[in-house]
């Protein structure tokens, strides 16, 4: 592999993606781009809304695929940027820029490993596929493309990992809860308070231990982040509402893990999804077995990916970049991790036995 070519590649593709502003369902002139870039390699493009795929050139139906997937939005930039976070700008070893690090580093690290495995003869067929709506788990992302793209035995999730194997990855479950009570006048005996009985329950949100822990993502993490009740000063709320992020890990379904809370607050409670549960991959699958061979360490994610809606096959979450720098002001990666994440990701792909 030439691999100073690939990362020229991948670092003038990247450049011009973090140009080009690409909000979750805003992301059409940047898959426009991608679409006209993957053409301009001489690949027949696939695209779905705002979702982009390419198969290698040699596919053959007999042998098993390989998804190599990382995600085209971004978020919004907050307010503390000093840069400007639409132009990709370069000091030293750094590359600055909104995406530049979540998730566009892996972004084109893929597409360039992906663009030099295609010029080997491998075992597997791939599919690289630029997807859409990732920063909000939208549905029009790559759940939108998967029964298009068809058969995947496998597949790689594009993420700043620093190139260490995420195997596992806690599944994602947001609960609006609203405690009732009785209104009242403060200065008088009467009415319910919704406040106290939401108390109670934030109590057992904050103490409460699920009972199977897991080996790589831990426990059931539950944490309340918004609150609100009260209308004015003298009137007891009838009503406390509040937010509860809960992180499951594999032993839980985020359906068995709405079943235990339910039947243990006051409250009322309704989930916005069940559909992002706990993912990972075996740690016997020959994929991860051969990252162990390269030296490639393994951890457990508590962040949530596109893993997350992916049916039906393993996966594993990898790349380059560094997740503490994800959503952060004057985003940046170092050239030196791309340029890493070519050479890693080709490394283990290489040879591989699926």
């Amino acid at each position: 592999m030439n691999l100073e070519k690939y990362k020229n590649i991948a670092l003038q593709t990247l450049k011009e993606l973090i140009s080009i502003q690409s909000f979750s369902k805003e992301e059409h002139t940047v898959a426009d781009l991608m679409e006209n870039k993957l053409k301009s390699f001489g690949y027949k493009v696939n695209r779905k809304g705002n979702n982009v795929w390419i198969f290698n050139s040699d596919f053959n139906e007999g042998k098993p695929v390989l998804l190599m997937n990382s995600h085209l939005d971004t978020v919004k930039p907050n307010e503390k940027w000093t840069k400007d976070p639409y132009n990709p700008e370069i000091v030293d070893d750094q590359l600055y820029g909104l995406g530049s690090n979540d998730a566009g580093g892996c972004l084109v690290s893929l597409m360039a490993t992906f663009l030099a495995l295609d010029e080997t003869d491998q075992e597997y067929n791939r599919v690289f596929c630029a997807s859409a709506e990732e920063e909000i788990s939208g549905k029009n992302g790559f759940e939108l493309v998967q029964d298009e793209i068809g058969r995947i035995d496998v597949g790689i999730v594009g993420e700043p990992t620093l190139m260490e194997m995420a195997i596992a990855e806690k599944g994602l479950m947001v609960l609006d809860c609203e405690a009732k009570g009785v209104p009242g006048h403060a200065a008088r005996n009467e009415g319910v308070n919704a406040i106290s009985i939401a108390m109670n329950d934030i109590e057992w949100f904050h103490s409460f231990k699920f009972e199977n822990e897991s080996q790589m993502l831990g426990p059931v993490k539950m944490t309340v982040t918004q609150v609100n009740a009260g209308k004015q000063h003298n009137v007891i709320p009838a009503s406390c509402k509040y937010v509860v992020d809960v992180r499951t890990n594999e032993h839980y379904s985020n359906e068995k893990a709405f079943d235990i809370i339910q039947e243990n607050i006051e409250s009322e409670v309704k989930a916005r999804s069940f559909r992002m549960n706990s993912s990972g991959i075996p740690l016997e699958h020959p994929l991860i077995q051969t990252g162990l061979n390269l030296g490639m360490g393994y951890y457990g994610s508590p962040t949530t990916s596109d893993q997350a809606i992916m049916k039906g096959f393993p996966t594993l979450k990898l790349g380059p970049g560094d997740s503490a720098r994800s959503h952060t002001a004057d985003e940046f990666i170092y050239l030196h991790e791309i340029k890493k994440g070519i050479q890693k990701y080709y490394n283990l792909l290489n040879g591989l036995k699926i």
